[in-house]
């Protein structure tokens, strides 16, 4: 199985940029580096089995092939969309915000 590039949308983009930030400012840069290190993982498995994510908010919103996986040891959700040749992240959003609301101005948005 050959892997699918994974394509982040600037909305995706800004959601670690300020994860990160928050995680160093509040945390230490260790644990912003441990982040980072968990969502190139999270990455990585999305790329290899894009199909392995989670569709439970997929029903939810009514956009049946968005998927999801949890970052291990953050409380981060990737939620993505796999398309023939690369995959389409659309969201890295905290597992306590309103998940549909934030999804629902993604789909809105530009990539």
């Amino acid at each position: 199985m050959t892997a699918k590039p994974i394509a982040p949308r600037k909305s995706a983009r800004g959601d670690v940029e300020n994860a990160v930030e928050y995680y160093a400012r509040e945390a230490g840069a260790q644990i912003a580096l441990g982040f980072i290190d968990s969502l190139q993982s999270t990455y990585v498995s999305i790329e290899t089995h894009p199909a392995s994510g989670s569709l439970r908010y997929a029903y939810e919103l009514g956009l049946p092939r968005l998927r999801c996986m949890t970052l291990k040891g953050f409380p981060y959700i990737v939620f993505y969309l796999e398309h023939a040749d690369h995959v389409d992240v659309w969201r890295v959003l905290h597992a306590k915000q309103d998940v549909p609301a934030w999804l629902r101005d993604s789909e809105a948005s530009n990539p």
